[in-house]
């Protein structure tokens, strides 16, 4: 199967998971309360469905539209916009007539559900896999650091050494805590040996997002050629695949970081490039492109398998510890970078389906699969509990104000705040992907 396959039938499968397990968060309280549910569907059932079977006074179903799922409760105003039953006097059954604080718990279920998922998955992958990380030991050769972060006293070479007084377990880690946290300093150890503790402004994640710069920090990467591009100066000049860059100007290098920052100056004047292809030392005259660019690719992959790893493995007791923590973090982290969205550079980076679909592997990975499962589990609970009429979040946004207030919001105007919550959400479907297909095309 082609990568795109893969990642949509793990995506397929994993929002399945996902769906059901949030609509049984509704429907196992309303069932508790001893309110009707009339339907629980995976997928949205327009004008038919692929499955449907009723059990008792609920129909269990499969709709044909895989954007999301719902179950229908009795005497609710929800996205079935059931108006002839709202008009019928209330019943003991109905949503309508529970108390505030059992409509509220059955409103909260499914994002708990999500939460609790994303946490219970988390714990797994510790069990069971363990964790693996990147220590300074891993590590040896440092960071490169782009130019604005070298701007607070960062160089390449740099090893993290703490963060606000605390040390990095994972040291790939750095460019998330900056983005997303707020981190005031950092001790590095330089290159040289030197340790020093670097100030850093507090709207440097800010920084980082609006110039493009992500990310800030990246592991220091030998020059070994993965990719010559046709018709390049350095196909012309004679390049190979695999050829090592080891000199420039008649400056020894050993990192592609060092590379570009003699690439960057004098941009299209030619070069005197020293590669190392085999056992033998080739000297080869290059004149970049207006770009300054050769025309070559360094492989991510041979990066990634010049990084160290340290595994972590986890007692039940650990993970349990360790997944509630790296599930807290996540839901943070994530709440953290949302202001990003409101920004006009953040608007671009809004992605749907294809967006999701991207966070998983081109190949089935177990490990990988139930990752991404469980960051997605709490993105949909975030998301659903934003106050939204016609989300979660906008029924328990009513249901707040009528336990403070003592007054229930009217059905007419929960059914024209539930029309409104639908626009815009439809709207937020359409702009999300649309972003996706503007990438697929353009980018």
């Amino acid at each position: 199967m082609t990568p795109f396959v893969v990642k949509a039938i793990q995506l397929l499968l994993s929002l399945s998971i996902l769906i059901v397990l949030h609509e049984l968060g509704h429907f196992i309280p309303a069932k508790l309360f001893k309110t009707r549910v009339e339907k629980f569907y995976l997928f949205f059932d327009v004008k038919f469905s692929l499955f449907k079977k009723k059990i008792g006074e609920t129909v269990y179903g499969i709709g044909w539209l895989p954007l999301g799922g719902y179950i229908k409760i009795a005497g609710m105003i929800d996205e079935s916009m059931d108006k002839e039953q709202m008009a019928q006097p209330p019943q003991p059954w109905e949503f309508r007539s529970k108390p505030a604080w059992q409509r509220l718990i059955i409103m909260l279920g499914g994002v708990t559900v999500n939460i609790i998922v994303g946490f219970v998955i988390y714990m797994g992958i510790l069990y069971f896999y363990g964790r693996n990380i990147t220590t300074n030991e891993d590590m040896p050769q440092g960071f490169a650091v782009t130019e604005q972060f070298k701007e607070y006293g960062f160089q390449d070479g740099d090893q993290i050494l703490n963060i606000n007084g605390e040390p990095l377990d994972d040291v790939l880690e750095i460019n998330r805590y900056i983005f997303v946290r707020d981190v005031s300093k950092v001790e590095v150890k330089h290159a040289d040996g030197n340790i020093e503790t670097i100030q850093v402004p507090e709207d440097a994640g800010s920084k980082m997002f609006q110039s493009g710069i992500m990310p800030a920090f990246t592991p220091r990467q030998e020059i070994v050629i993965d990719s010559v591009n046709s018709d390049s100066p350095a196909e012309k000049a004679g390049v190979l695949v695999s050829d090592k860059i080891i000199a420039i100007n008649g400056k020894t290098i050993q990192y592609r970081d060092e590379l570009q920052s003699i690439l960057d100056k004098n941009l299209s004047s030619e070069k005197e490039i020293v590669i190392l292809r085999g056992n033998t030392q080739d000297t080869l005259n290059i004149t970049p492109n207006e770009e300054g660019q050769l025309g070559v690719w360094f492989s991510t992959e041979k990066l990634n398998s010049q990084l160290g790893k340290t595994k972590i493995n986890y007692t039940v007791g650990e993970s349990i510890v360790g997944g509630i923590g790296y599930g807290y973090n996540t839901l943070k982290d994530y709440i953290a970078q949302f202001k990003y969205v409101f920004t006009k550079e953040g608007a671009t980076k809004v992605g749907g389906f294809g967006a999701i679909g991207n966070l998983f592997p081109g190949v089935w990975d177990w490990q990988s699969f139930w990752a991404t499962t469980a960051l997605i589990s709490i993105i949909l609970a975030f998301m659903n509990i934003l106050p939204i009429p016609a989300l979660d979040g906008g029924h328990v946004m009513f249901l707040l104000y009528e336990i403070v207030t003592g007054r229930k919001p009217n059905d007419k105007f929960m059914e024209y705040a539930q029309m409104v919550g639908f626009f815009i959400l439809i709207a937020l479907v359409l702009f999300a992907n649309g972003n996706d297909i503007y990438r697929w095309l353009f980018e």
